[in-house]
């Protein structure tokens, strides 16, 4: 059997690399599409300033795009080196996606980006706002692509276990890129990055404003970013009830530990805003509830259950006991490929052949499993919900703190009147925020997905590569040291960028498309 310790090991070295790669991809996100806005207004009214501010705030997309290339190319590597066995298993599935997103999506990003700092010069202002553009429409593909196989590991549609070669096969590739769970994941992390470039700009530019310094660049960018970031916050909200949707149908088990809802409640659900969940007690004390909402939620309807911890972990019994059946099966077509009564009794049964593989934590051959062990494999199935149902609400809380500064600095910039110094402080203060919702938002989805690496199909302490514990401790320091060391390069390149500010750009050409008039409060 695995070794736990070596489980947890790569789990932990996997979840370093992704989480700070994640802190650079979501601001490539929202810092892309706001520079193809301003250079839009640029490109429609010709006045310098516009073109001044793309370059500065550009200055730092660059800084921040390169950092988050260099860490996510580890994170491939990382596939072969720990999850050997994963990657053999669903490779044909999930590394189509990665391959997609390699050839299409990240080498037209990289490309124009390219032509965006190299091209000023070169092209002319339609040309290059249209570079800026593809240089935004690449950031975009590249997380659809991740997400949709992100998303086929949450809800593995449109592919089979395939008994003669032992690994999964894609049988409706349309099914893996139209998969809900992915394309709800899709729109809601992106519309996350949008509020994480939008609240740097935010900050960044009530920074100025506070100091006194570059006041026409700050005062525009400000009102970009407040009308941005408020748009964006309230699609995050909108479509973070969109994700809830769908994992109702698809990721019961999750969704009833971030409610931490341990028993199944009469319809409609309601949503417990506060209380302390027990994993001994299998019980939730002190807690706070709000009838409807969860229901509404989670089935947009009234007269609709949401199934709790516990009647989940029957059913998960149930699934294992007729895993076993399949197991059995395939052990049989290991030995006779021909077998027809084993073949059939496989097809009638293989979609619970990953719960009968939770077994196998508890003894080598499932089909020995006394009762107690399909009962503690059942009850594998529920993650740590105290940790999944505190994170969810500081996640929610981020979310809405960022709604309301961004709502307070649209409202200041639409009266025309200057924002008060203690709505800049807000901003300054707030700039950390949307970064600790995302990855909180991700250790919600990852975690909760626990005990699977692919649900339902493949738990995750059997996807590991056989390394040793030394090797493990070895690469996880070294990640930690190198990753330390640039992210002190990332902060002190960001800071001495801002620090100096915008170069005042000269001789600007006569403006673009005479005529049309912008009329917004920060381009007068």
């Amino acid at each position: 059997m695995t070794n736990p310790l070596l489980v947890e090991l790569s789990r932990l070295q996997f979840a370093l690399t992704a989480m700070y790669h994640f802190l650079f991809v979501p601001l490539t996100l929202g810092l892309s599409i706001m520079l193809a806005m301003m250079e839009t207004v640029y490109v429609m009214t010709g006045r310098a300033i516009w073109r001044d501010m793309v370059k500065f705030w550009g200055v730092l997309f660059g800084i921040n795009f390169a950092l988050g290339v260099a860490t996510g190319i580890t994170m491939e590597f990382q596939f072969g080196m720990n999850w050997a066995y994963y990657s053999h298993y669903v490779g044909d599935v999930f590394g189509a996606p990665l391959a997609i997103e390699g050839l299409m999506a990240f080498f037209l990003e990289a490309t124009f980006v390219g032509l965006f700092f190299f091209g000023w010069e070169k092209l002319s202002a339609r040309a290059h706002l249209v570079v800026t553009w593809l240089v935004a429409l690449g950031t975009n593909f590249s997380a659809l692509w991740i997400l949709i196989a992100n998303g086929w590991m949450q809800n593995p549609v449109g592919s089979a276990f395939n008994p003669d070669t032992m690994r999964m096969e894609v049988t409706d590739f349309m099914a893996v890129i139209f998969n809900p769970v992915a394309q709800a994941k899709f729109v809601h992390t992106v519309s996350a990055g949008y509020v994480c470039g939008a609240v740097l700009v935010l900050g960044v530019s009530a920074f100025y404003m506070l100091r006194g310094r570059h006041i026409d660049l700050a005062k525009r960018s400000f009102v970009i970013a407040a009308a941005f970031g408020m748009a964006s916050s309230l699609s995050v909200i909108v479509l973070g009830d969109e994700s809830g949707y769908a994992i109702t149908d698809n990721q019961k088990m999750k969704l009833a530990a971030m409610e931490a809802m341990w028993e199944t409640e009469p319809a409609p659900a309601s949503f417990t805003a506060f209380g302390v969940p027990s994993m001994s007690d299998r019980t939730t004390h002190f807690a706070v509830h709000i009838p409807w909402v969860m229901g509404l939620i989670g089935t947009r309807s009234i007269d609709k259950e949401i199934p709790g911890i516990i009647e989940l972990v029957q059913r998960a019994e149930g699934r294992i006991r007729n895993g076993l059946t399949a197991y059995d099966a395939l052990e049989k077509l290991k030995l006779n490929h021909a077998d027809a009564a084993a073949r059939a009794s496989f097809d009638a049964t293989s979609k619970d052949l990953g719960y009968a593989l939770l077994v196998k934590r508890y003894v080598e051959d499932p089909r020995l499993a006394t009762d107690d062990q399909i009962k503690q494999a059942a009850w594998s199935t529920v993650p740590e919900v105290p940790a999944i149902f505190f994170t969810f609400r500081l996640m929610v809380l981020c979310g809405f703190v960022l709604l309301a500064v961004f709502t307070l600095s649209l409202w200041h910039t639409m009266r025309e009147t200057p924002a008060p110094r203690w709505l800049l402080r807000m901003a300054l203060i707030a700039m950390p925020l949307p970064w600790l919702a995302v990855e909180l938002g991700w250790f919600v989805s990852e975690f909760g997905r626990q005990p699977w690496i692919i649900e339902g199909m493949l738990p995750t302490f059997l996807a590991t590569s056989e390394l040793g514990i030394p090797d493990l401790v070895i690469t996880i320091l070294g990640f930690t040291l190198v990753y330390g060391v640039l992210a002190v390069i990332e902060v002190k390149l960001m800071l001495q960028a801002i620090a100096k500010g915008p170069t005042v750009a000269a001789d600007i050409t006569p403006p673009v498309g005479e005529g049309i008039k912008i009329h917004l409060v920060a381009a007068q």
